[in-house]
């Protein structure tokens, strides 16, 4: 009877062992097609990075070109603008300097500061000395203010 009862443990033992390890085969298995799930979704994910990267770095292309053309342009506005004052400034240095100093004390103060800078600073000098006082000394002041 002991030998009957060892050998219906041990068939027990087999039965349980057996759906254990297929128990644990069944898991792995599950563990396995889990992650194979992800590494596809991960894949996916960076794949997607990857062509979102490549779009900002051709839209940063794109607006450095832009900011490229856009700086060249205020360039050529500056130098035109900066010819069209020289341009005027010959005009001023070639009136009389009591002619100039009464046409640039109408101008506001900014316009006519840049046309005394790029005048030749004698023919400047006599025409600021030609000005009312108080204007002379305010055109004076923001030219002694500008950074150059």
């Amino acid at each position: 009877m002991k030998r009957a009862g060892l050998i219906i443990l041990a068939v027990i033992f087999l039965v349980i062992n057996a759906y254990a390890e297929e128990d644990v085969a069944s898991v792995i298995e599950k563990q396995r097609i889990e992650l194979s799930k992800k590494e596809e979704i991960v894949k996916k994910e960076t794949e997607r990075l990857m062509t979102l990267k490549k779009d900002v770095e051709d839209d940063i292309a794109k607006y450095t070109l832009l900011l490229e053309q856009i700086d060249k342009s205020l360039k050529q506005a500056e130098e035109i603008g900066n010819k069209r004052l020289k341009h005027v400034s010959k005009a001023y240095e070639a009136m009389q300097p009591e002619d100039a100093a009464s046409r640039l004390s109408g101008l506001d103060n900014e316009t006519a500061v840049q046309i005394l800078l790029k005048m030749e600073s004698k023919k400047a000098g006599l025409v600021i000395g030609m000005m009312e006082a108080r204007k002379a000394t305010t055109l004076t002041k923001e030219i002694a203010k500008l950074k150059m």
